[in-house]
């Protein structure tokens, strides 16, 4: 067995003396990311000091004890130069966020842990289903920030003439409906359905399309657009923008033109509402992207998959919800269904082709790459 070359996002060295607290936030830090090893008998620069007994049962119950919730891990010791060792094995937290018996929540950045942030820890309770972003009230935003053509349009599906309603009932319905919150401010999700321009308070909201000449992103750009508005209206507008952009071979067949294969509007349709509904809007300072190359479409969604969803479990249908306010109100738009069948959708139309598709969740985006039929 040999010892990991340098530190990093995964690999921890530490002393023997290392204190039970410091050890319990350096395990709660990879159960936040993506799990790691912690190479207990090795200093900083890896230079081997070893260990004077063996530390299992000190570890085990630290996991029990000093990580709330607790987490299972492996414990292994090697002898390495005549000198003992051990490899602490924590794996990708499923209960996240896990925190200190101190009430501290340390995430792993780079090769060193620290107290999550604000922002770090809404994205940790996001991923655990216990918060959910697109119901809070955006506090600096009024009614005046949304289009109450929509919301009539939108009640009208219900029998309710939301226009000849008092002014008291008018605000009733806005707060039942999570459009607007306790305090009357538009939510998250108010606002990115029914907003006038949603950009101007979450400038993360928007879908940037760009067309790209050849297979890789520094080639020549032959289309490049930022779709802006609510998310109907997003969707929209970038499926537009995909389908004017991917032309549909024909051929001629005696005096018959019959076009090649291709993909319905609605895989397109479906990959642009599943990052629109399932992206995570606490990420500021970036949009939605979707590149055409000559041979495959991305969509790139930031925020990474949830705890409990694995992209083996999408392929055959979990839904899940991280936004279920946006989910809600596209599935009464008549957006999106909740019974998990879109992407298993995307997938069978991709295979009936013998084309490819990926789902990549990594960093703090998820991609899906879908392969095109040669021109």
């Amino acid at each position: 067995m040999n010892i990991p070359e340098i530190e990093n996002q995964y690999i921890e060295f530490k002393r023997e003396t290392i204190s039970y607290n410091d050890l319990a936030e350096e395990i709660v830090a990879f159960a936040n990311g993506e799990g790691g090893e912690i190479w207990l008998g090795v200093e900083d620069d890896r230079t081997i000091s070893g260990l004077s007994r063996c530390y299992e049962e000190d570890i085990m119950n630290i996991a029990r004890n000093n990580v709330i919730p607790p987490i299972n891990l492996s414990y292994n010791e090697y002898t390495i130069d005549e000198h003992q060792v051990a490899s602490i094995t924590i794996p990708k937290g499923v209960d996240k966020p896990y925190y200190t018996s101190r009430n501290r929540y340390y995430i792993r950045v780079g090769s060193t842990k620290r107290i999550a942030s604000r922002e770090e820890l809404i994205r940790l309770f996001q991923a655990s289903g216990l918060f959910h972003y697109d119901i809070i009230e955006i506090n600096y935003s009024s009614e005046r920030d949304l289009n109450y053509s929509d919301i009539i349009d939108y009640f009208n599906r219900y029998q309710f003439n939301f226009s000849q309603e008092s002014d008291e009932e008018r605000q009733r319905l806005l707060q039942a409906s999570d459009i607007l919150g306790k305090q009357s401010h538009p939510t998250v999700g108010g606002l990115l359905i029914f907003g006038i321009a949603p950009e101007r308070y979450l400038s993360q909201a928007g879908i940037r399309f760009a067309h790209f000449k050849g297979r890789e992103i520094d080639e020549e750009l032959l289309d490049n657009k930022n779709f802006g508005g609510n998310l109907p209206r997003q969707i929209d507008n970038a499926l537009a923008a995909i389908k004017a952009n991917i032309p549909i071979a024909s051929t001629l067949q005696g005096a018959k033109r019959v076009e090649a294969p291709h993909y319905p509007d609605k895989v397109f349709r479906e990959l642009l509402v599943n990052a629109c509904v399932h992206r995570n809007y606490s990420i500021v300072g970036s949009q939605i992207r979707v590149f055409l190359f000559e041979d495959r479409i991305e969509f790139i969604s930031p925020g990474r998959l949830p705890n409990s969803v694995t992209i083996e479990k999408l392929i055959v249908g979990t839904s899940y919800a991280r936004n279920p306010l946006l989910l809600r109100f596209m599935e009464n738009l008549s957006y999106v269904e909740r019974l998990g069948r879109g992407l298993p959708m995307v997938y069978r139309e991709a295979k009936k082709m013998n084309l490819d598709l990926q789902f990549i969740d990594q960093g703090e985006e998820f991609r899906v790459i879908l392969q095109l039929p040669n021109k």
